[in-house]
């Protein structure tokens, strides 16, 4: 029996972490047919794990009968009293940083260069940080599953490495010396939120024929 979920993102990113879940534990992920079509959910909770449920329930009645995965999850920095949060990918463009309409997307750009500014001649000592992810499985409005995974790191003073998204060249694991954007996608997916989070799901998901 083979296990399928359609995830609702449009996040490139986040397809690339749950699709190397997938080669991991033989499980389908698969984009949400005609997400792009779909109007988004207004995302007005306050936790990952309310923003997550949200749109796990508003997305699954796009695919009736189907296993819906949404996700949550952003950046904590406690020098910044835990911002960005819920507003990580919203950073800058709550700043008024946005991009023209026919520009690329500089998003990831703008979120790291106002992370920067924020902790600007704040000391390593307390430059600690965590990324955390939240998963909601829904299937026909109804959530059916939740998990959560954290990973620590430090905020670094200047981005490393080319590999990931968001805020992974300034985000350090101490224990490795490198930056989440400078590990190979087998070893950030063993190491990173998602991937922690993904893994305490799958025991819950239910196989389909």
């Amino acid at each position: 029996m083979a296990l399928r979920l359609y995830a609702a993102t449009t996040s490139d990113g986040k397809l690339r972490d749950f699709r190397a879940a997938w080669q991991a534990h033989s499980i389908s992920i698969e984009p949400l047919p005609a997400l792009r079509t779909i109007p988004p959910p207004l995302e007005d909770g306050t936790t990952f794990q309310a923003n997550a449920t949200l749109k796990a329930i508003y997305y699954s009645h796009f695919a009736p009968g189907e296993q819906v995965l949404a996700d949550d999850s952003g950046l904590e920095v406690d020098a910044l009293h835990g911002e960005p949060g819920v507003r990580s990918a919203r950073f800058a463009a709550d700043i008024g940083l946005v991009d023209s309409p026919d520009a690329n997307d500089n998003t990831d750009v703008w979120n790291n260069m106002v992370l920067l500014q924020r902790m600007a001649g704040i000391p390593s000592a307390q430059r600690g940080a965590r990324y955390r992810c939240v998963l909601v499985v829904a299937r026909d409005g109804e959530p059916l599953h939740t998990a959560e995974g954290a990973v620590d790191g430090i905020i670094l003073d200047a981005p490393r490495g080319t590999g990931g998204f968001g805020y992974d060249p300034l985000f350090y694991l101490a224990e490795l010396g490198q930056t989440m954007a400078e590990l190979s996608p087998e070893t950030k997916l063993a190491l990173s939120h998602r991937g922690r989070a993904l893994r305490a799901l799958l025991p819950m998901l239910e196989p389909v024929s």
